[in-house]
């Protein structure tokens, strides 16, 4: 399967919004870099959307506008009372416990 450019970043990273059975899923996969998220934005938009889950389970590598991007969708879930599914690779778990003890 090829990733349309307009969701490529340079590192391979992907960020989509997917629609589930399950509900709105926020996917994130690879190298997950700010060319990653800009794209994300540039697709989505800036605010954070309502997501059922987050995926993360196969990324490989996430910088910090892509950390800042998923925390921004747990705290928007947070805020209006919704529990959010997260899938998280190694990476990604180090970088949210890393975030939740300094925050």
């Amino acid at each position: 399967m090829t990733v349309p450019e307009s969701t490529a970043g340079t590192g391979g990273g992907l960020v989509r919004l997917l629609n589930t059975a399950g509900g709105r899923v926020l996917c994130l996969a690879g190298e997950v870099d700010a060319t990653s998220v800009d794209s994300f934005v540039r697709r989505y938009g800036r605010e954070p959307m309502p997501v059922d889950g987050i995926d993360a389970g196969s990324v490989t590598r996430l910088s910090r506008p892509a950390l800042d991007l998923v925390l921004d969708h747990l705290a928007a879930a947070e805020r209006a009372g919704r529990p959010v599914r997260v899938r998280r690779s190694p990476p990604v778990e180090a970088l949210l416990t890393d975030a939740r003890d300094s925050g």
